[in-house]
């Protein structure tokens, strides 16, 4: 799989989270939400892993497993599930969000990134 279909199936994922989510007079926001992040999904899926999107995704160390999992860090999957607009703004959003060095994992520049020890 490319990374872009690893982003997309992530979207597809937080989009039924959106839509299993039962709340009172939440105003239609999780319908809103979930439509939002299938048209990202959609639109993800189209692209190619050298697109500039993509690329800006890998760039801020949102992949781990040597590029084969997409994991956001906990700031970047709130931003995910709470999405209502276009999808190359939330890819361009995610990008360039601030990280914080002290998350573990995920979206995390690769300077940043703790080195795995080898034995």
């Amino acid at each position: 799989m490319s990374k872009s279909q690893f982003v997309a199936a992530y979207l597809r994922g937080q989009a039924r989270w959106r839509l299993d989510r039962v709340e009172l007079r939440d105003d239609e926001r999780n319908a809103r939400c979930a439509l939002a992040l299938l048209d990202a999904a959609a639109y993800v899926a189209a692209l190619g892993d050298d697109d500039p999107l993509m690329t800006g995704l890998v760039q801020a160390g949102c992949f781990i497993n040597g590029g084969h999992t997409f994991t956001p860090d906990d700031e970047t999957v709130a931003l995910i599930r709470s999405w209502e607009g276009e999808p190359w703004r939330l890819l361009l959003t995610i990008a360039t969000a601030p990280r914080r060095p002290s998350a573990v994992k995920g979206c995390i520049p690769a300077a940043v990134q703790p080195k795995s020890r080898t034995p």
